[in-house]
């Protein structure tokens, strides 16, 4: 967070400065606003040129990419703008040097003056803002839960005893008609039938049973 806060306001200072640095001089007492914006590709010209047209057409959006980048907090975004203002300005700086023979600096106003200077300190502050920058918290991707150690719904059910190898409720363990008759008779099958008796126990002539009157 802190980080973010820094480079942002680096990278904004940045980008002031070289907003700004097109209304200072540039070389000779010219102001940058004083070079059109084609010169820099055909050739330095003694023809002057509008605000609009000139050099800061590309500072000005540098600035703009560079707001853009502090509010999605896009280091990318802030370091193509701090490379499209050095790129703007090397060039002018080439293009000068072909047209004069020779770059120079001196104190009473004659050479490169400080509005190249804004041009370059800018956009070294939005270099080191987007290096000083952290960006956008990556998104955490969460790992799969561990599989469960107690059987639930979603599990394969557990194979059917007797070495069926069917799941339970789909077995066969009993023949049919007992399973189409789970509630069937009690004589039928829990009742014991009584074994028959042999022929010398059966009472004879004259002995009733017992209780008969």
């Amino acid at each position: 967070m802190i980080r973010n806060v820094v480079g942002s306001v680096l990278a904004l200072a940045g980008a002031t400065a070289a907003v700004w640095s097109p209304f200072r001089a540039w070389y000779d007492g010219r102001h940058g606003s004083d070079y059109a914006i084609g010169d820099l590709f055909t050739g330095i010209t003694g023809t002057g040129s509008g605000v609009i047209g000139s050099i800061l057409l590309p500072f000005a959006f540098a600035a703009l990419v560079t707001v853009l980048g502090v509010v999605l907090r896009s280091r990318l975004l802030v370091a193509a703008a701090g490379l499209v203002v050095l790129g703007f300005t090397v060039l002018w700086m080439v293009r000068v040097g072909q047209a004069e023979g020779s770059l120079v600096v001196s104190g009473d106003g004659r050479g490169l003056g400080d509005g190249v200077a804004n041009a370059f300190g800018g956009a070294v502050l939005l270099l080191l803002g987007a290096l000083v920058m952290s960006g956008r918290p990556k998104a955490h991707r969460l790992e799969p839960a561990p599989r469960p150690t107690q059987p639930t719904f979603d599990d394969r059910p557990p194979e059917e005893p007797y070495g069926t190898g069917q799941p339970y409720g789909t077995g066969q363990p009993y023949d049919t008609e007992t399973r189409s008759m789970p509630y069937a008779a009690p004589g039928r099958f829990d009742v014991p039938v009584e074994p028959p008796r042999d022929r010398d126990d059966r009472p004879g002539p004259g002995h009733d049973p017992p209780g008969r009157p």
